[in-house]
């Protein structure tokens, strides 16, 4: 009795830590903004717009991040943007 005792602590023991690292993995994720990445202030390196609507649709937004639509309608970094 007390080895299956023993097993059964061990299975459960090892579902737990699964499901914690798990449950921590998708947090990290979520805390990034996205799953697609994240946007930094001043730097478009790597950023797709089409990926952070939150951002690039609303002209405002996409300001307090330090960037602006060009008349060609590319986003670009204002001049001067500071981190």
């Amino acid at each position: 009795m007390s080895r299956n005792r023993a097993f059964l602590v061990a299975a459960i023991t090892t579902a737990l830590g699964v499901l914690g690292a798990a449950s921590a993995l998708a947090s990290d994720r979520h805390d990034r903004g996205r799953e697609r990445g994240y946007v930094v202030p001043c730097s478009l390196v790597g950023v797709n717009p089409v990926y952070h609507p939150e951002i690039f649709g609303n002209p405002a937004a996409a300001r307090s991040y330090g960037f602006v639509l060009g008349p060609d309608r590319v986003w670009r970094v204002e001049s001067g943007c500071r981190r």
